[in-house]
């Protein structure tokens, strides 16, 4: 799986991939993660990628050159599957849009800045729009960073034990039970006998009890 990413600032993109899951999905050949540089396909001396915004207000406005220049040069290159741009306005990122993009084969993320990118690049282009929550951050890379991760991660062969993911928070629309290792008695506080019984039928009702019962308190809404 490829990811193709559109950024201004693309070395705040560098910790979150050479890292953790992300860095072992890459070394195994499972994915591929790159990162342009917008300013790459800026002209002038300057290589300015912003502009105000017809009129008038404040802030400025992502132009459409550069952006039209990355994405046409990439698009000849491969067939994308989604191209995604991440915005406090689009749809919120959840588990399973994540499922749906983890067997996809080609991604490519555009990363906003300032007050937004120019609406013609949206209409043209983008196929999906894509937010982590309702609020707004300076850019759109650490939304890049958190969209891949919860991506890559479902692919099979990231994770160790692939079953893992499967058991997650939200797979099922509930929240994950709550999980306990050694030492099983840790200042007088016990991890539940019935995790130290061997009774594998028991110990995942008595987690489908809690799953519920947690989901029933923190997130009802999942429930619905």
């Amino acid at each position: 799986m490829r990811f193709d990413i559109i950024s201004v600032l693309p070395g705040l993109l560098e910790s979150p991939f050479a890292h953790s899951i992300l860095q072992r999905a890459q070394k195994k050949g499972i994915a591929e993660i790159v990162v342009h540089n917008l300013r790459d396909y800026a002209a002038g001396k300057q290589k300015s990628v912003d502009d105000y915004p017809y009129g008038g207000g404040s802030g400025m406005v992502m132009a459409i050159p550069p952006f039209a220049a990355c994405i046409e040069k990439l698009k000849r290159e491969r067939e994308y599957d989604e191209v995604i741009f991440m915005s406090p306005d689009g749809e919120t990122l959840n588990q399973n849009i994540a499922n749906q993009l983890s067997i996809k084969k080609n991604i490519m993320i555009l990363c906003g800045h300032y007050k937004g990118i120019d609406q013609r690049i949206r209409e043209i282009y983008v196929t999906r729009e894509i937010s982590i929550g309702d609020y707004v951050l300076s850019g759109g890379e650490l939304p890049a960073a958190v969209l891949v991760d919860a991506v890559v991660r479902l692919i099979p062969g990231v994770l160790s034990d692939e079953t893992s993911a499967l058991s997650d928070s939200f797979q099922d629309d509930m929240l994950d039970a709550p999980v306990y290792t050694r030492p099983a008695d840790w200042n007088g506080h016990k991890v539940p006998d019935i995790l130290l019984s061997g009774n594998t039928p028991a110990i995942e009702k008595w987690r489908f009890e809690q799953a519920l019962e947690r989901t029933k308190q923190r997130r009802p809404d999942l429930l619905a």
